[in-house]
């Protein structure tokens, strides 16, 4: 299998787009070609460790990685991923949040770093991991790259734009990994994440690659839970459930599109924005015009030009392509509080904000659509994660998880910088001398 550069560069192996991140032209890399999958390919009952084994082994055909796939999945799916029916019995909830950091970064997180260890782990010479994270993302590879050797980490945040609980996670590591709080939105974490990947000052001093959505890497393991949920629907029922996917940077939406294009039984699926429109206005109008992204209660969701549209864009075409194959809508944060404070007095159990984006709209179908499929919403975050928001609208205390808790009783360390290559170089030098 190779793999091409959405704007034309390539090809390259499996084992040089995961190190890479990004195509030497700025495209993200895409498989060649779509091996095509049916149910009848999956052992009946699978686990999403077992489903992941039979969908991502061809995307390995080729790579030095091939041989050791099976540990690197029992690496990745070292925690429960389950699937949760809801009252009323139309719709379950695909908990996404019980590994390490409680958010469904632990999955692709997981899994890039057990490739990439064995790929570059070389500790004379390290590999330098950049992501940028509005949340979610940072703590999840900080926490599956902390103290593996040959490995460092820099991970980008925007300055007063996470949560208390967020930023603890992001900041609370070894020293292979190195924490800065940027001066900027999102947006401006990504863009110096980009710039330094191609910066060929920098390229010199340290061997980059990516840890971002970006890198096909964090792609192809999420894909495999789409995969399983729906497989286990369709053998119970004989049906393809619709998802509702709450998304910022696109990939884990992505990850669900990818699964269907696949031939995986999955129907119907929308896309949950928050009150950053860049993708719902580009269906709507068919133009597509990033923008500075906005502050939300979603935090992780706050992407005002997300990368994966690119990815999207060379799999099934431009907007009016696009608007035939998926919906999204947009959710306010009122409309989130509002949704938080109900779903826990109708389902019992509390929910973050970027899942009350996907049961908003779950909630707000039109009937016509929402009886035509049994729908899967997807619970991206523990609501632990954002108890500030949460518990004055539920009136009652989230109980934090094991692993969150040790996490957060950890010592924090962090650089300010401003939004600047040499602002990120100075950081660097300084932490890795």
């Amino acid at each position: 299998m190779k793999y091409y550069s959405t704007r034309g560069a390539g090809p390259v192996t499996l084992d040089e787009a995961l190190t890479l991140g990004i195509a030497d032209d700025g495209g993200l890399f895409l498989p060649e070609e779509l091996p095509a999958f049916s149910p009848e390919d999956f052992a009946p009952g699978a686990n999403v460790r077992d489903v992941a084994g039979t969908l991502l082994a061809p995307f390995f055909t080729g790579s030095t990685l091939a041989s050791e796939l099976d540990d690197i999945l029992d690496e990745t799916f070292a925690f429960p991923i389950p699937v949760t029916p809801l009252p009323g019995g139309d719709s379950s909830l695909l908990e996404l949040y019980h590994g390490p950091t409680a958010a469904f970064k632990d999955v692709g997180a997981a899994f890039l770093a057990a490739s990439l260890t064995r790929l570059e782990g070389d500790p004379a010479n390290p590999l330098c991991i950049l992501v940028a994270t509005s949340g979610d993302t940072g703590g999840a590879v900080a926490a599956a790259f902390d103290q593996r050797p040959g490995m460092r980490v820099v991970v980008l945040f925007p300055k007063g734009r996470v949560s208390a609980r967020q930023e603890k996670q992001l900041t609370c590591w070894s020293q292979n990994v190195l924490s800065l709080r940027v001066n900027g939105a999102f947006d401006d974490c990504q863009a110096l994440v980009k710039a330094a990947l191609a910066d060929e000052k920098l390229g010199k001093q340290y061997r980059f690659s990516s840890a971002n959505s970006i890198n096909i890497g964090r792609l192809l393991p999420q894909a495999t839970y789409y995969a399983q949920a729906s497989l286990a629907h369709f053998a119970e029922t004989g049906e393809c459930p619709g998802f509702v996917i709450p998304t910022g940077n696109l990939g884990n939406a992505f990850a669900c599109i990818l699964a269907r294009e696949l031939g995986l039984p999955i129907g119907p699926i929308v896309l949950a924005t928050n009150a950053n429109r860049t993708i719902p206005d580009y269906l709507e109008t068919l133009q597509w015009e990033p923008r500075a992204s906005i502050e939300t209660l979603a935090s992780a969701m706050d992407v005002g030009n997300p990368s994966n549209m690119e990815r999207l864009r060379k799999l099934l075409g431009d907007a009016s392509e696009l608007r035939e194959r998926v919906d999204v809508v947009s959710v306010g944060d009122a409309e989130i509080e509002r949704e938080i404070a109900r779903s826990f007095a109708e389902f019992g159990f509390a929910i973050c904000p970027h899942t009350a984006t996907a049961a908003h709209v779950w909630r707000h179908m039109d009937p016509a659509m929402r009886n035509s499929a049994h729908w899967i919403l997807v619970a991206t975050a523990h609501p632990a994660k954002f108890e500030t928001i949460v518990e004055p609208l539920i009136d009652a205390t989230v109980p934090l998880p094991n692993e969150l808790a040790e996490i957060l009783a950890r010592p924090c360390h962090s650089t300010d910088i401003e939004p600047s290559l040499d602002g990120l170089g100075a950081a660097m030098r300084q932490s890795f001398a």
